[in-house]
């Protein structure tokens, strides 16, 4: 298996909408209602939101390759990029997205690894993010690799307020 990480440039905005869609339908659609899916993937994933997003030089994308297919996508923000005010010293893991097909072969822990490295690279002392409440697979994996729980924050589905834990891990 050759795994790749290559940063994301305006030309793979499709490609990033496309597995943006599937991995978090695939991921949320069997614990939330179809009209609230709908609702949240048209606001979150719209092509005027990935762009706006893709432009802001505090926020970086990266997709990742399993034998040259992509597989997924990590993006990560720092200072006014962050969903929540975390400071300067901080950086927040907003999406780690596997599509269903590359799950369990450990490319989540690659992305997870690149996060680390741009933390490092950028002088930050923090790494933070948030997962759903319900998402035991995620928090098991977050916890596995040293987050702990600091907090909560609301998030919505279409117009459902739904709560994410905020979990984070202190670089050294």
């Amino acid at each position: 298996m050759t795994v790749t990480i290559n940063r994301c440039g305006r030309e793979d905005l499709p490609l990033l909408q496309r597995i943006s869609i599937e991995t978090f339908n695939d991921t949320f659609k069997d614990q939330n209602s179809p009209e609230q899916m709908q609702a949240y993937l048209e606001r979150a994933f719209n092509t005027e939101k990935l762009e706006e997003e893709m432009s802001n030089p505090s926020s970086e994308f990266y997709l990742i390759f399993c034998d040259e297919e992509a597989a997924g996508y990590l993006k990560v923000n720092a200072d006014d990029a962050q969903t929540e005010a975390m400071g300067d010293e901080a950086l927040e893991i907003e999406r780690i997205y596997i599509r269903s097909g590359f799950q369990r072969k450990g490319l989540g822990k690659h992305l997870f690894d690149k996060a680390l490295e741009i933390a490092i690279s950028h002088g930050k002392k923090k790494l933070w993010l948030g997962v759903w409440e319900k998402n035991e697979n995620a928090i098991t994996f977050y916890e596995k690799a040293g987050f702990v729980r600091t907090g909560a924050h609301s998030f919505y589905m279409g117009d459902e307020e739904q709560i994410d834990y905020i979990m984070s891990k202190t670089l050294t």
